[in-house]
């Protein structure tokens, strides 16, 4: 019998190979460029944490999504359910070294035990936002105009964030609260259903999803509708009042949002809020703040059904080959040169021209140098595209330039 081990990924969980990563690296570069561009410094936290400082923070359903365990000495343990609750507890933690307002952005996977299909994983990356120790409303309109910079900068043209004060609900149960919001995924009757199903009287079911639905806009809304214009969004165009909108999570406390668009019809691209109380729980007192989570895989989705991400398949852009054992100098050499001018550089140790020709068709490296013996005699080199097949002569000087240009 063979002792061969099975290679394979657990359910839920996944490879990114190099022309996947690419794609979301692209993203992710392009996210966090933004992100510090309006402040916020990026923050790590660890994969685990105890389990008293997860359970209890998001909701009884979402509690029951936690990957809890014991780990050797005994201890309970779980892995990062989102970002929002390890924040809570570095500032907590950390009050005193930090800088007040604590502006951070967090890119880290985090894990939940859920159903894997279409779009959800039990491991995913999330893209956070998070301004701590500022009340009021500017932290939040902030907020939103970072996120409608980034979609902007993404590409999209029809981005919206949907905007709700989670004060609304404030006389609900949050068993209630986690229902209405499945208003758009299962219509009216359903969560009416639902619910009665948790204890809501039937009449009362009904004339709570009537009051939703003529609901106006409350006095906090409006005032982050008129800071919103004045930072330069359009009212119904990059954001409107959505008063079905509760997001299910227990911490929030006032202004709610989340972000949708019309090209992508598989659900929110990302989602937060104001959550005032929630580091209360670690440090004993309140501290106002205020995050967007961008829901990567969904994000990543949506662009590449739009087709907003270069088709790039490798970081790759130019590729040295070399032509025998004798000219290797050369082309070491020239690949250093390439390298010290900023431009990512391949070189295929293997005195086969066809095989490295093939390597880098295969690998998506968009040119290739040949350096040969008439390329050196003649102090010159050919630059290939290997896309059109077209190929001409130029001087390494020169050809820095071109590469630099393209």
């Amino acid at each position: 019998m063979s002792n061969q081990i099975k290679p394979q990924t657990l359910k839920g969980f996944r490879d990114f190979l190099p022309k996947e990563e690419v794609k979301r690296q692209y993203v992710v570069d392009k996210i966090r460029k933004i992100f510090e561009l309006y402040g916020f410094d990026p923050l790590e936290t660890p994969a685990l944490e105890y389990a008293q400082t997860l359970l209890g923070k998001y909701g009884e359903e979402s509690d029951k999504l936690l990957y809890l365990f014991e780990d050797r000495g005994g201890r309970k343990i779980g892995l990062r359910y989102d970002q929002t609750v390890p924040l809570a507890r570095v500032i907590a933690q950390y009050y005193y070294d930090l800088p007040h307002p604590f502006k951070r952005y967090q890119i880290q996977p985090v894990w939940r035990a859920e159903n894997p299909q279409k779009g959800r994983f039990r491991e995913f990356l999330q893209c956070d936002i998070d301004t701590i120790g500022v009340g009021g409303i500017y932290a939040d309109t902030e907020i939103i105009t970072c996120v409608m910079a980034v979609m902007k900068t993404l590409g999209f043209k029809k981005a919206k964030m949907l905007i709700n004060d989670r004060s609304f609900f404030k006389n609900l149960m949050p068993k209630f609260v986690t229902a209405i919001d499945k208003l758009e995924k299962i219509g009216t009757e359903g969560v009416i259903e639902e619910l009665i199903e948790k204890g809501m009287d039937k009449d009362q079911a009904k004339r709570f999803i009537i009051s939703i639905d003529k609901s106006k806009p409350t006095p906090l809304i409006s005032s982050i509708s008129k800071i919103l214009r004045k930072n330069g969004l359009n009212e119904n165009e990059d954001f409107e009042f959505s008063p079905s909108l509760a997001r299910g999570l227990d911490y929030y406390t006032s202004t709610i949002f989340e972000l949708r668009t019309s090209e992508y019809k598989s659900g929110s691209l990302g989602g937060g809020g104001r959550y005032d109380n929630l580091i209360m729980k670690f440090f004993g007192r309140k501290i106002e703040a205020v995050g967007f989570s961008f829901g990567f895989d969904r994000l990543l989705e949506a662009m590449q059904e739009l087709q907003l991400i270069p088709q790039k398949t490798t970081s790759v852009f130019v590729l040295v080959t070399v032509f025998s054992d004798y000219y290797l100098n050369e082309s070491l050499d020239l690949a250093t040169k390439l390298r010290t001018a900023g431009i990512n550089t391949d070189i295929y140790l293997n005195i086969d021209l066809s095989k490295q020709l093939k390597y880098a068709d295969k690998k998506g490296i968009p040119y290739v140098v040949i350096i040969g013996p008439d390329e050196i005699k003649k102090n010159v080199v050919k630059l290939k595209n290997m896309k059109t097949g077209e190929q001409k002569e130029t001087t390494q000087e020169k050809l820095i330039e071109i590469l630099r240009n393209k």
